[in-house]
């Protein structure tokens, strides 16, 4: 028993030991960034490595210009909205752009950097496995003077995940207090995050099924602000294409642009904002490739 106890010291004191060299080498709890980097850049992003993690510069940014974003102007109001009042210190909410793929979730929160990013609005982009270090990310940007959105796109769980539960919980924040200054928004093609499949009468072993579904839908409860994105109709579609071609100066007919624009999205068998760039994209290069 003496020799027991006299190992687990020896295993403790270890365990110390290798801690302090830890902080010694610079281990364990991320490094905080320089300061200046938030000055001099816009959009950052969340890098894994092999210890813990660091918030690392991106030098080259997407732009949007959220004025050529076509029928989405309901929910793009609400979000600059939101986004306005996060950055003027006053009550704003975690945001939820849910909805159809390729139609401008991603692009109305890169395009608030635009709008923004004068007034000391910054993005830090992760994966939603990184969602997890939301304290140790939060630690880094809570006494900084600048506005920071946790941006993650496609934000979605499948069946059989738990891991939604620990992201409600940071969500609602947990003990310690989020910081005034950092918020949440995510993208994602399902509106409560989570599969919903109907289960057949008898077929759940649950005694209240209904509060498992309950669980899990209201992770999505947790965004405050929760906006659609719905399918484009034709008229849309083509507005958004007529738009494209309207600031790029495209010397093609209403007409042509109109069935070739049609045409191109039977083939891909979709009428989206994407599918729209897509077709520009490639009448770009077809009109250049004539030209040469």
């Amino acid at each position: 028993m003496g020799a027991e106890n006299l190992w687990d010291g020896a295993l403790r004191r270890l365990e110390r030991i290798l801690g302090r060299a830890e902080v010694l080498l610079g281990k364990g709890e991320p490094a905080p960034p320089d300061p200046a980097i938030f000055r001099d850049h816009l959009a950052f992003r969340w890098e894994r490595t092999k210890d813990a993690g660091r918030i690392v510069p991106v030098d080259h940014p997407q732009r949007v210009d959220l004025s050529g974003l076509v029928g989405i102007d309901v929910a793009k109001e609400e979000l600059v909205r939101n986004t306005a009042q996060f950055v003027s210190g006053v009550g704003a909410n975690h945001v939820l752009l849910w909805g159809e793929r390729g139609t401008g979730k991603s692009s109305c929160v890169k395009g608030l950097l635009e709008v923004f990013g004068p007034q000391g609005l910054r993005i830090v982009e992760l994966a939603r496995w990184d969602l997890f270090s939301f304290p140790k990310i939060a630690g880094q940007l809570r006494d900084l003077p600048y506005r920071f959105i946790l941006f993650c796109d496609d934000l979605s769980f499948d069946e059989g995940e738990v891991d939604y539960r620990g992201l409600k919980t940071l969500l609602d924040g947990g003990v310690e207090e989020r910081p005034e200054n950092v918020l949440i928004y995510a993208t994602s093609n399902r509106r409560h995050l989570m599969p919903e499949r109907r289960v057949e009468l008898g077929a759940e072993e649950e005694i209240h099924p209904e509060e498992a579904v309950s669980e899990k839908l209201s992770l999505s409860d947790r965004f405050g602000l929760q906006l659609g994105f719905f399918r484009f109709d034709q008229d849309t579609y083509l507005a958004i294409v007529d738009e494209y071609a309207r600031r790029l100066r495209l010397p093609v007919d209403p007409e042509t642009l109109r069935t070739e624009a049609l045409r191109w999205a039977l083939s891909a068998g979709s009428r989206s904002g994407r599918t729209a760039k897509q077709f520009i994209d490639d009448l770009v290069g077809r009109l250049k490739m004539r030209s040469s």
